[in-house]
């Protein structure tokens, strides 16, 4: 009944395990997990530990007593649907959570033995690892590191992927358990772990991720195994999903600047994109250039366009660049269309593309001669900017690279609309700056780019936000070349 529960709702997830104050180990890391997959995290403290990044300074174990007046009030008032259990540290701590679990028999238990440190020295007493030994027993699931199965199994530290496997195939033998293989800490490019249980070795490979921030991953992991069972996943299912949830969570790990050491994880990393903080990325990037669309403001060749001022010869030198611009630009926009993820946003930048060539040109065809035309420096720096970004790979990069064109045109023309009369000498070029058709357009090419930022890795964001704005410098600079001919 109870794992059911879970499965239809959050599931109610018990971490039994030490503390960490920064946040990347221990029962902080256990309930973001648990929070990661949809659970509902309690926590049951078993050591409140003085450490960080760099190290443990202090442990303070409480009397057992107040560990089991913790358990049983969570037991006596919440149904459980999975227990995970990490930092135990003595025998007669060992012995409370068993005496617990042996009464309560919640449905799903995983164990994550912690019993070696970082360093490598032993963490338990000869009693205590006895009775981790025996607690494995209770477990549905148990997840040790290498150097943890090599001490539960009486044996030296697996070298290779064959004997972890022979390892953990004598302990789910010993403890009629499932054991989790991690294969974190062999060497080599690629990082497999595997489910071993009585039915066999369940493999699940994986690409190692080069980084240092790696602490509290095996909490980590653990308790989202736990949490995905308790939706109701297999063992070797819920691995497949919790394993490349992990290797994102440590490609990011950097981006969360926490700590001086070995940083934690981030375990929020597929969720953080979905958080809607009432802004959308490409306002974000819009407030960021500010002082760069000042500039464009404050432009001669802008202002002299606003006025009427500007002198002829530098328009039909600025209208060249800009049909010769725009040939390169519907090209790449072509490029957004082959890369787009749906039919609606392959459509949309399709028929941008048709615009700029037909339309727009048309436009400018009206002005200058495109015969004999040769595109200046800054036409150049701009076209192999979205050309660069075009054949990079990403999607979500080059349509960040794109939408400049699009929001700074519409801005300038929402302001233009309505301010000049029917004979300005640029009515016609300043009407389809404030095109509504155009503001349409550009509001839809900015949600795009927002679509494309929710589901982007934080790297991916970074490199969006850098090819955004490197656009947009190069739009300044091309306003300024026409007074410049550069």
């Amino acid at each position: 009944m109870s794992a059911a529960r879970g499965r239809e709702a959050s599931p109610r997830v018990l971490s039994i395990a030490g503390t960490d104050p920064t946040g990347g180990a221990g029962i902080q890391a256990d309930l973001k997990s648990i929070a990661a997959f949809g659970g509902y995290g309690m926590a049951a403290v078993t050591a409140l530990v003085a450490q960080n990044t760099l190290g443990v300074r202090e442990v303070h174990v409480p009397p057992t007593a107040f560990l089991d007046a913790q358990l049983r009030a969570v037991s006596d008032d919440v149904e459980i649907d999975a227990v995970k259990i990490g930092m135990l540290g003595s025998a007669e701590v060992v012995a409370t959570v068993d005496t617990w679990l042996a009464e309560v028999q919640p449905p799903i238990v995983v164990l994550d033995p912690v019993m070696i440190a970082t360093s490598g020295d032993r963490l338990l007493d000869a009693d205590a690892e006895q009775a981790v030994r025996a607690l494995c027993r209770r477990a549905g699931l148990v997840t040790p590191n290498l150097p943890e199965l090599a001490v539960l199994t009486d044996r030296p530290v697996a070298t290779t992927w064959d004997d972890a496997i022979a390892q953990a195939r004598t302990l789910a033998g010993r403890a009629d358990t499932a054991v989790l293989v991690k294969g974190g800490h062999l060497d080599g490019d690629e990082s497999p772990d595997a489910v071993v249980d009585t039915t066999g070795v369940h493999p699940v490979s994986g690409r190692r991720v080069a980084t240092r921030h790696t602490h509290g991953s095996g909490c980590s992991l653990s308790s989202a195994m736990a949490t995905l069972a308790a939706h109701g996943l297999a063992w070797h299912t819920a691995l497949e999903r919790a394993k490349g949830w992990l290797t994102g969570a440590l490609e990011n790990a950097e981006a969360l600047h926490v700590g001086r050491g070995n940083g934690p994880i981030d375990h929020l990393h597929e969720l953080r994109p979905h958080i809607d903080l009432g802004r959308s990325w490409s306002t974000e990037r819009w407030d960021a250039t500010t002082p760069t669309r000042a500039e464009v403001d404050a432009c001669a060749f802008v202002t002299g366009l606003a006025s009427g001022d500007l002198d002829r010869d530098a328009f039909h030198w600025y209208l060249g660049q800009d049909l010769l611009y725009l040939r390169e630009y519907a090209r790449v926009l072509a490029r957004a269309a082959a890369l787009a993820p749906n039919v609606d946003e392959q459509r949309f930048w399709a028929a941008a593309s048709v615009s700029c060539l037909a339309e727009e040109a048309a436009l400018h065809q009206a002005h200058v001669d495109p015969a004999r035309l040769e595109p200046a420096a800054s036409t150049l720096d701009y076209t192999d900017h979205l050309h660069a970004a075009s054949t990079a790979g990403s999607y979500a990069v080059l349509v960040a690279a794109i939408l400049p064109c699009f929001v700074l045109y519409t801005d300038i023309g929402a302001r233009w609309r309505g301010t000049f009369a029917p004979d300005h000498p640029y009515a016609d070029w300043l009407t389809a700056y404030g095109d509504e058709t155009f503001a349409a357009s550009s509001a839809e090419a900015a949600g795009i780019v927002d679509a494309a930022a929710r589901t982007a890795s934080a790297s991916t964001r970074a490199a969006m936000a850098a090819a955004y704005d490197r656009s947009m410098v190069l739009e300044l600079a091309f306003f300024e070349a026409p007074l410049r001919r550069i």
